[in-house]
């Protein structure tokens, strides 16, 4: 494989794998770090890909496992946790502040779940994964999905209803 077709099979997933990477990492600059780790093996590999089914699960895969094992290192304890996003929907002040304040409040809800519930939310909700692609890159059954990723949105849910509901009877 050369250079031109690997950078063809890698180019309509590589910004998916950034955003795993950041949505585990919460870092921009250990994100990308990631990707580049993960890349740099695909590259390494290339040979081997043309064995392999599903290219982008296997890289998904390759992510989430580089990742997780970079939050166990001790170095996962220098990572800078930064603000994420900011949303604007309107020229209304009040409604961008409001927006961005929902936002930022969905995204530290989602970053407060447990990994494997992050990762799952991460790969449907955001990167639009079917459950049986997820089941594969994380080793499940599709059900187990299923029903994590409805574990998870209850539990975002919840949370933001009590948050708005607060000091109301």
């Amino acid at each position: 494989m050369n250079q031109k077709e690997f950078i063809a099979l890698i180019t309509p997933f590589k910004d998916k794998l950034f955003r795993i990477a950041k949505r585990l990492l919460v870092s921009h600059d250990e994100a990308q770090d990631a990707t580049q780790e993960v890349l740099l093996k695909l590259w390494i590999n290339k040979e081997k890909l043309k064995n392999y089914k599903n290219v982008e699960a296997y890289a998904v895969t390759m992510t989430k496992n580089y990742c997780l094992d970079r939050l166990k290192s001790k170095q996962a304890a220098n990572i800078a946790i930064k603000p994420i996003h900011n949303f604007r929907t309107s020229n209304d002040l009040e409604q961008q502040i409001t927006t961005s304040d929902s936002s930022n409040h969905v995204n530290t809800i989602i970053d407060s779940l447990p990994e494997q519930a992050r990762l799952i939310i991460q790969l449907r909700d955001i990167e639009q994964y079917s459950f049986e692609e997820i089941a594969q890159m994380l080793s499940m059954k599709e059900t187990t999905v299923r029903v994590a990723l409805s574990r998870a949105r209850k539990t975002v849910r919840e949370q933001l209803i009590a948050k708005h509901n607060y000091g109301i009877s």
